[in-house]
């Protein structure tokens, strides 16, 4: 994919980026650019720019140190305009990469169960819905799938 670039944000700008696609991908579940401050000390994420242009991101959870099943949540996001192009598979390869790294054993993603391309590409990827939920407070209900050997 020529011109495709990954950086891990640091600076307030590129936090931003990454802010922008998932608050635009994620309307049901907005963050802050303290949220995403916070997120990145916990988590590991990645802004994707094609030809000096923001076109994704990514999350990778790592498995927590009191998770016996030692599962990473990977998520990959990419804006409407640049789907279908690559893109996320390019930034999932990543963060599988990651989460392997990691110590993780399993993966698991999470998708808003409106987003219809999301289980799609989730799906398409290997993955299988384990439960649905909606988080006490919203409206929004929520798939976690699970990555199939």
């Amino acid at each position: 994919m020529p011109d495709l670039r990954f950086t891990q944000p640091v600076e307030d700008d590129a936090l931003k980026d990454w802010r922008h696609v998932h608050n635009v991908t994620i309307p049901a579940h907005e963050l802050s650019l303290d949220d995403v401050r916070e997120r990145a000390r916990r988590h590991h994420l990645e802004v994707a720019y094609q030809g000096g242009v923001l076109v994704g991101c990514s999350t990778v959870r790592p498995p927590g140190d009191d998770d016996d099943t030692r599962t990473a949540t990977v998520i990959a996001r990419v804006l409407a305009e640049n789907r279908r192009r690559g893109i996320g598979t390019e930034l999932h390869a990543r963060g599988l990469f990651k989460a392997w790294e990691l110590g993780a054993e399993r993966i698991a993603t999470v998708v808003l169960a409106s987003n219809d391309s999301g289980l799609r590409f989730a799906h398409e990827h290997g993955y299988v819905e384990t439960e649905r939920y909606v988080l006490p407070g919203e409206t929004a209900e929520w798939i976690d799938l699970s990555l199939a050997r």
